[in-house]
């Protein structure tokens, strides 16, 4: 072990030694050998300033491993764009496909569409209804392609004391039909 050791260390000082020379410009002895003692003392041991001057981290240190001077450092898989794909896709805002609050008139337009669904969809609450209908656009948004699951989020969207779970899964895709043609901005 302690020839591992002894071998390890002065392999590490040869480089760090070579590394001084080759970036100071001077060959002087005495420079070489003061930072040789600096990365010694820097790393902690032995072992250490090998790992340190090699690139690498020793089995049980928690010393980060470090690139040699002139080198790049490796590229890191979890981190988007160091391996040379392209960066991850941002994930879109927490408002996207919800539309602004309609006016007077949009709203009107979206109250007589779900009224003429069921009247008890709209149960006399239109500004309630309304933002119902704004959720249930972003969820049209998210989900474009499926219907099932739009069904679903319809008959949690809409209900009243009577349809505590909703209005039923033909009423809910009638709901939907209905949001389309008023609210909800065309799909994508």
């Amino acid at each position: 072990m302690r020839t591992r050791l002894l071998a390890a260390s002065l392999t590490a000082l040869a480089a760090v030694s070579l590394a001084a020379c080759s970036s100071s410009g001077s060959g002087s002895a005495s420079s070489s050998a003061s930072n040789s003692n600096k990365v010694t003392a820097a790393a902690g041991s032995p072992t250490d300033a090998a790992a340190t001057a090699s690139g690498g981290a020793t089995p049980g240190s928690t010393t980060p491993a470090t690139t040699a001077p002139g080198t790049s450092a490796p590229a890191d898989p979890s981190t988007p764009g160091t391996d040379g794909s392209a960066p991850a896709k941002p994930a879109p805002p927490a408002d996207a496909g919800l539309p602004a609050k309609p006016d007077a008139g949009l709203t009107g337009k979206v109250v007589a569409a779900l009224n003429a669904v069921d009247p008890a969809i709209v149960g006399g609450k239109p500004d309630q209804v309304v933002e119902q209908a704004r959720k249930q656009c972003q969820a049209m948004y998210r989900f474009p392609k499926d219907s099932a699951k739009l069904v679903q989020l319809a008959e949690q969207h809409f209900t009243s004391p009577d349809h505590p779970q909703g209005f039923g899964p033909d009423t809910a895709a009638k709901i939907n039909d209905a949001l389309r043609a008023t609210l909800c901005p065309p799909q994508r």
